[in-house]
This record gives C-alpha cells, sequence and structure tokens, in this order.
C-alpha cells in the first residue's frame, strides 16, 4: 500500500494527528548507557525568542556612545544598574541573575554572532538551531546531530526534552529526535485516548522497517515515553516559587523531571516576546524580570537537590537589535549579542571578553567577537562529551574554558 493511500484510511492516521505535529521520536538506537554515564551532566537551553537587546541586557554604562546612541530607550545608572565587571552592569529588573553571579555562577559572553549575519527572525534562528554558516542551509539541528552520534545516556527518546507543544530544529537529527511536551500529565492523557490505544494494539502485517512499521513504532514509542515521564514526575514536586508565567511553569516541569531522575541530557525552553520595535522599556523589563527571577528559582530548585553541578544553561537569542534607537523609542533587528552561561561548575566566570565596541559599528551594528558554534563546540566536547567536530561539521575554535 502507497504511505499516502495508508495515512488516509488507517486508524494509525487518525491517531497520529491527535499527536502534536514534530512531537514523535523514533530510537534506532540499541545502547543501555545512562546519564550516569557521562558524569551526570545535562544542558539546559532557553532561546530567547525575537531579538534580545543585549545593550539593555549587559549595560555599558560607563561608555558615552551608548547614551548617545539612545537618548532616552538608554539606563542610566541612577535607575539601579547592577554593576558586575569591566564597567559592564545588568538590567536593574535581573536581581535574580545577579545574585547567581555574585556566587560565581554565571558567566558572560559579549558579541557573539557569526559572519554575514542575517537579520530574518527565521533565518537567523535556523542558524543557530543548526549551527551553520549563515549561506548554508541544514535540516538536523545541532542537539539532534548530537543525539545522533551515540552520546552516552541518549538511547530513548526523551534524551532530549523540550517543553512545548511542537519540536524546535535544534533537536532534530537525522535518525533521532528529541521529545516535545508542555505537561507531563496532558502528555500522557493524550497518548491514552481511545484511537492512539487501538493503533499501537492494531499490530498489522507488514515489512519490518517500512514505511508502515515506522509509524507504528513511533507511535508505540513516544506512548511508551509519555508513560515513562508521567510516572516520573509524580515523584518529585517542587517548593520552589518560580514566575507565574508560562516560562515559569516550563522551567518549574524542568526542575521537577530532573529531580524526579528523568534521564534526559538536553533540556530545551524559549521564552518569545523580544522583538521590541515599540515602547521598549516595559516590555523588556517584564522579560527580563521573567528570565532572571526564572533561572533564579531554577538554580535553587536543583541546589537544593544536589543537581546544580551537574547542570549546565545557555541562554541565546537569534539576534540582537540595533545601537541606535529608533524614532518609536525601540530598537530594530541587529547582529551580534550577549550569551549567558550558568551552572554550579564552571570553570571560568564573570564577564569573559571585551565589551562590545561601539566606537567600530558595521553599518550600525556590534560587529562580533565570539562565533557562535565556537561556545556549541566548547559545550559538546567538554561538557557533553561529544565529537564537536563531527557534529558541527568543521573543527571551530572552542571557546575560554568554561566548562
Amino acid at each position: 500500500m502507497q504511505r499516502r493511500n495508508f495515512l488516509r484510511t488507517s486508524a494509525l492516521a487518525s491517531s497520529l494527528l491527535l499527536v502534536p505535529k514534530l512531537l514523535h521520536a523514533l530510537d534506532h538506537g540499541s545502547g543501555l548507557s545512562r546519564l550516569r554515564d557521562a558524569g551526570g551532566r545535562r544542558l539546559i537551553v532557553v532561546q530567547l525568542g525575537g531579538g534580545n537587546d543585549g545593550l539593555n541586557t549587559i549595560i555599558p554604562y560607563k561608555n558615552d556612545l551608548y547614551y548617545q546612541a539612545r537618548p532616552t530607550l538608554a539606563i542610566r545608572e541612577a535607575e539601579g544598574i547592577l554593576a558586575l565587571d569591566q564597567d559592564l552592569g545588568l538590567h536593574p529588573a535581573m536581581r535574580g541573575l545577579k545574585g547567581l553571579y555574585d556566587q560565581g555562577q554565571v558567566a558572560i559572553f559579549n558579541s557573539v554572532g557569526y559572519p554575514n549575519p542575517d537579520r530574518s527572525h527565521f533565518r537567523s534562528m535556523d542558524i543557530w538551531q543548526t549551527g551553520s554558516a549563515a549561506g548554508q542551509s541544514l535540516s538536523t539541528g545541532w542537539l539532534g546531530r548530537f543525539l545522533d552520534a551515540d552520546c552516552a545516556g541518549c538511547s530513548h527518546s526523551y534524551s532530549a526534552l523540550e517543553l512545548d507543544d511542537t519540536l524546535s530544529l535544534a533537536l532534530k537529527g537525522q535518525s533521532r529526535k528529541g521529545l516535545a511536551l508542555k505537561n507531563p500529565d496532558k502528555f500522557r492523557q493524550l497518548t491514552k485516548s481511545r484511537a492512539v490505544a487501538a493503533a499501537t494494539q492494531a499490530h498489522p502485517h507488514h515489512e519490518p522497517h517500512s514505511e508502515v512499521d515506522y509509524l507504528y513504532q513511533t507511535l508505540a514509542e513516544t506512548t511508551s515515553s509519555a508513560q515513562y515521564l508521567y510516572d516520573k514526575a509524580r515523584i518529585y514536586k517542587s517548593p520552589t516559587a518560580y514566575p507565574a508565567s508560562e516560562f515559569g511553569k516550563s522551567l518549574k516541569t524542568t526542575a521537577e523531571l530532573i529531580n524526579s531522575g528523568v534521564e534526559s541530557r538536553v533540556f530545551y525552553l524559549a521564552l518569545p516576546g523580544f522583538d521590541t520595535h515599540v515602547r521598549q522599556q516595559e516590555q523588556h523589563r517584564r522579560l527580563l524580570t521573567d528570565l532572571s527571577d526564572g533561572l533564579a528559582a531554577l538554580a535553587a530548585d536543583l541546589q537544593r537537590s544536589g543537581e546544580w553541578a551537574n547542570t549546565l544553561v545557555l541562554v541565546f537569542s537569534e539576534f540582537g537589535r540595533r545601537v541606535q534607537q529608533n524614532a518609536s523609542n525601540g530598537t530594530d533587528h541587529g547582529t551580534a549579542n550577549s550569551v549567558l552561561l550558568l551552572g554550579g561548575s564552571l570553570r571560568q566566570r564573570g564577564i569573559l571578553n571585551a565589551a562590545p565596541d561601539l566606537a567600530s559599528l558595521d553599518q550600525g551594528d556590534l560587529r562580533h567577537q565570539v562565533d557562535f558554534r565556537g561556545i556549541y563546540a566548547t559545550i559538546l566536547k567538554d561538557w557533553l562529551g561529544g565529537d564537536d567536530a563531527k557534529i558541527l561539521g568543521a573543527d571551530f575554535k572552542r571557546v575560554t574554558g568554561f566548562v
């Protein structure tokens, strides 16, 4: 039977429609390795969607050029800037993150980007999620290829989890993919529907490794993963107060899964809303408060259980904003941006490179000092124990040994 006809007529097709698009994951590996085989290390990625204004996040508050470019949008020292090092400071709303910085649990890279930057949200996000060059298109993500590369503890579909309804390109590999869910309970309820149960019990006669076999096996493994995550999530309920936002809920679920013993190497979360073209101040303050308070709560939760030392958090956005503010008291799409790293085992912390150079711009935009793929390479090789050159397709120079 042709695949198109099968999808139109079978009970499985109607069942698959109940599972969010790109949710499914098929594990082709046979290894029994676990998270502990890789020293218990895990990565949490936080994607700031829309293009975060790095200059109003990590503020060059001693630089006159910053205030000249942003006469009304610049944040003044008297407004409560949280001083760091190298005449840089955090946005006043980020007190939670400042506390972690003072404890030596935050590292910051300035002016991170890539050659020939693209100002399209979709294209630049694809570049960051795949680890590609600006003129290169890839169909797999950098973390998906990590899953493909027989990583220790990646023998399950839940080896990489995204706290969302759909799976990002970053977690899509050639043969392995992550799993997307917002809530373990609702995810399990979805797979317990009558249609899904009927489809997984149908067991039709078909050739092994056929497309039909793939679809049935994928559905069965998704159902199995849903039950596993549901059972694990019941073990630990966090007593920590998180922000009452979707992002806060995702962080809390992440901590509960980790503290319940879920064997996942990667967690992927998103905080959208950073496309601040108009009246940026209040919107940006709200978003940075959510980010900072949420990360501080996550760190406290994992510190309490002893899991923070095994955790590295990467915070990035697809690009920064223009140096000059616009006529709507906002900022337009820019290029290079700051990247944050948090964890209980950082070897180097604080500000890890020079402040953004506001005196040498590229047509009004920051020039990148650090290639983001160098940060990826360091995380893959030194933290996750992967083959960075194989996964990224080139031998990028790893940056200062923060892990």
